[in-house]
C-alpha cells in the first residue's frame, strides 16, 4: 500500500540520491559499484541474469522477457531506466514495481555500505550506481529465480555490468548519448558489446553491418554463442490487428503462430522476436526443443509498455511515445504511418538539450501535419524557442506553434487536431506526444495515468 508517509520518505530518499552524480554523468570505471556489491555479498551472483543493451527498444524487450519468464513459472526481478513517472518503476519484482516503502527500506539497508564506499573513493557513488545496488539487493532478498537487467548507458562501463549475464541481448544500435559514447557506430557498438561475457549466449537484433562486425568480433573473443535476428530467429509475418498486431514468429526452437501483441509498430514485433529468442536461449531451447506455444501466446497478450505508442485519450486520440533520438523517432513515424489513419496528426515535441532535435523533428515531419513545441520540467529540457529555431527549416513557420508549458501545449494540440483548415471542428484527428522520456511521462500523468 502506498500512503502519504511512504511517499514523503521516498521523496526524502530521492532528495538524498539527487545530491549525487546524475545518470547523465559517467566515469569509465566499475571500481565503485564493484566495491559496493562486494560489501553487499555480491547479490547479483545469486540468480541468473538476462542482460539487455542497445540504443532503442531495451525497456519494451525487458518487459517482454519478464512476461515470458513469469508465464513459464519463474519469479522475476526487472531493472529498467529511466522511469516515466515514479522512480519505483525501475525496480520490479513479480512484474510489478516495488512499493515506495520497500524502495526506502532497500536504500536504508545498503546506505551504511554506500557510505563506506564513498569514504574510500575520490568520487562518491553516482545515483545510478546506488540504484543498481538497490535493485540487485531487492532481487536477492525476494528472492527471484531470474533477473532481467537493462543497461543504463552504454554497456562496458555501465554499473549493471558487474553482473555476468548468462544471456546478453543487443537491441538495435544507433547513435545516442554522443557526449559519452561518441558519434562512431563502431565505437558505440564496442561499448554495447562489453556486456557479452565468456560462455554467454548473445542474441542480436538486426544491426547495421558495421555494428554486427564489432559484436561478432567480441563474441568470438570471449567464446560466446550467438543467434541473430533474420538468421536464426525473426518475424515471419505481421498483421495489424485491433489494439496491436498478430504475429508469426520464428524462434530458436520452431515457429510460434497466432501470437497477439497489444503493442503497435514493426519495431515492437522485432522486439518480441528478440525477447522470445532470449527466453528460449535461457532455457536451452533449440531445434528440438520449443517453449509451450500457448504459454508464449498468453505471455505476449499480457505485455504492456507504458509510454511506447500508448493511447492516453480518445476523441481525439492522444498517443504518448518516449522516442528521444532519430532512430526511435523513425520507428515511431513508421508505425504512425502504417497503423493509424489520422485525418490530421499534431505532434507535441519536447526534447532534452543534449539530444539531436534536428534528427528527431526530421523523422517526424513527413507524418505530422503540425507541431507544437514545448518543454518538460527537467532542467535539461531544451528551451522551446531554441527548439523552434531548429524546427523552422524543417516544418516552416505556418506548421508550428510554441507553447512553453506542456499542459498548454497539450491543450493547443488537441484543439488543432479537432480543427480543419477553415477552423471547423471535425473528427479523425490525433495527437502524438514525444521527444523525451520525461515528456512522455509527464504527459501520462497529466492524462491521469498511474505509474506502472
Amino acid at each position: 500500500m502506498t500512503g502519504p508517509d511512504s511517499l514523503d520518505e521516498l521523496r526524502q530518499v530521492e532528495a538524498e540520491l539527487n545530491q549525487r552524480w546524475p545518470e547523465t554523468k559517467l566515469e569509465p570505471s566499475l571500481d565503485r559499484i564493484r566495491a559496493l556489491v562486494e560489501l553487499m555479498g555480491d547479490p547479483q551472483t545469486s540468480y541468473p541474469v538476462v542482460h539487455i543493451t542497445g540504443t532503442n527498444g531495451k525497456t519494451s524487450t525487458s518487459r517482454m522477457v519478464d512476461a515470458l519468464l513469469t508465464r513459464v513459472g519463474l519469479r522475476t526481478g526487472r531493472y529498467t531506466s529511466p522511469h516515466l513517472q515514479l522512480v519505483t518503476e525501475r525496480i520490479n519484482v513479480d512484474n510489478a514495481p516495488i512499493s515506495p516503502q520497500r524502495y526506502v527500506e532497500v536504500y536504508r539497508d545498503i546506505e551504511p555500505l554506500v557510505s563506506i564506499v564513498d569514504s574510500r573513493s575520490e568520487v562518491p557513488l553516482s545515483k545510478f550506481e546506488v540504484l543498481t545496488g538497490m535493485a540487485f539487493a531487492a532481487f536477492a532478498d525476494a528472492p527471484v529465480d531470474a533477473a532481467v537487467v537493462e543497461v543504463g548507458l552504454g554497456g562496458r562501463w555501465d554499473a549493471t555490468n558487474v553482473a555476468d549475464g548468462r544471456i546478453a541481448v543487443i537491441t538495435p544500435v544507433g547513435v545516442d548519448h554522443v557526449e559519452y559514447l561518441g558519434t562512431s557506430l563502431e565505437g558505440i557498438a564496442e561499448e554495447k558489446a562489453g556486456i557479452i561475457k565468456p560462455g554467454a549466449v548473445a542474441l542480436l537484433a538486426e544491426q547495421d553491418p558495421a555494428v554486427e562486425r564489432v559484436l561478432l568480433r567480441r563474441i568470438a573473443e570471449v567464446d560466446a554463442m550467438v543467434a541473430r535476428q533474420g538468421s536464426e530467429f525473426g518475424v515471419l509475418q505481421r498483421d495489424v490487428a485491433v489494439g496491436g498486431q498478430l504475429l508469426r514468429l520464428q524462434g530458436l526452437g520452431g515457429v510460434y503462430d497466432e501470437v497477439f501483441l497489444p503493442l503497435h509498430g514493426a519495431h515492437q514485433a522485432a522486439n518480441a522476436a528478440l525477447a522470445l529468442a532470449a527466453v528460449e536461449a535461457f532455457f536451452g531451447a533449440g531445434a528440438d526443443r520449443q517453449i509451450d506455444v500457448d504459454a508464449v501466446r498468453e505471455a505476449f497478450a499480457t505485455v504492456a509498455s507504458p509510454g511506447r505508442l500508448e493511447r492516453v485519450r480518445s476523441a481525439p486520440t492522444v498517443l504518448v511515445d518516449a522516442a528521444h533520438n532519430p532512430h526511435g523517432a523513425k520507428a515511431l513515424a513508421k508505425a504512425l504511418d502504417e497503423e493509424f489513419g489520422f485525418r490530421k496528426l499534431v505532434a507535441v515535441v519536447g526534447v532534452m538539450d543534449d539530444k539531436d532535435a534536428v534528427g528527431i523533428l526530421s523523422e517526424l515531419e513527413p507524418v505530422v501535419h503540425e507541431v507544437v513545441l514545448t518543454a518538460n520540467s527537467s532542467p535539461r529540457a531544451m528551451d522551446p524557442d531554441l527548439l523552434a529555431g531548429v524546427a523552422i527549416p524543417i516544418f516552416g513557420e505556418d506548421r508550428m506553434v510554441v507553447q512553453p508549458h506542456l499542459v498548454d501545449a497539450l491543450e493547443e494540440a488537441v484543439r488543432l487536431a479537432e480543427e480543419d483548415d477553415g477552423g471547423d471542428v471535425v473528427s479523425g484527428g490525433g495527437v502524438i506526444v514525444t521527444g523525451s522520456v520525461v515528456t512522455a511521462g509527464e504527459a501520462r500523468a497529466l492524462f491521469g495515468k498511474e505509474p506502472s
